[in-house]
């Protein structure tokens, strides 16, 4: 079972590795890092934190809504980092996320921006979800083409986001 899974870890590797951005091409690296940063959870935090103090009132549940899902889906994801501690592929772009979180799986960027895309579509703002579902999509293959995530990381955190996106709704149904 132990070598299966060590099996199955180096293909993740080499398959990674296969989606990671050459040397050299500045400009996917640079509009890969765009997407990679605009997924971040501060980012979210002050946006949202904007839209609740400049958008109209009638926009306070589903920011509140939003919130919620980006903060109980950090504390899973969070859990799960520090139970499993898969280090970081190696590399020198996000030296921000190697410092603060040397963990890789699973992918809160990934989990986070497919939460906030079920939620919106869950909620019935089809046009936003699925405008965030393709920003998700970019998200995802920016971290791994940037060389802080294996795939494998991307594909777990997306499952975390799909049941943590339902399950923020849900639950926000009973409020």
């Amino acid at each position: 079972m132990l070598m299966s899974l060590r099996k199955l870890l180096d293909q993740d590797a080499r398959y990674s590795d296969r989606i990671r951005i050459p040397e050299g091409k500045t400009w996917l690296k640079s509009t890969a890092a765009l997407f990679a940063h605009s997924g971040d959870s501060w980012f979210w935090g002050v946006g949202l934190a904007a839209l609740w103090f400049l958008g109209p009132r009638d926009w306070h549940p589903q920011i509140a809504l939003l919130f919620l899902g980006i903060f109980f889906t950090a504390i899973f994801v969070l859990v799960l980092k520090f139970t499993v501690k898969r280090p970081r592929p190696e590399g020198e772009w996000g030296q921000v996320y190697r410092s603060s979180d040397p963990h890789s799986f699973p992918s809160g960027h990934a989990a986070r921006a497919i939460m906030l895309a079920v939620i919106m579509l869950l909620t019935g703002y089809w046009g936003i979800g699925l405008i965030m579902l393709g920003w998700a999509v970019l998200v995802d293959l920016s971290r791994v083409g940037l060389g802080v995530h294996y795939f494998s990381d991307i594909v777990v955190g997306t499952l975390i986001g799909i049941v943590m996106g339902g399950l923020a709704v849900w639950v926000y149904s009973f409020l």
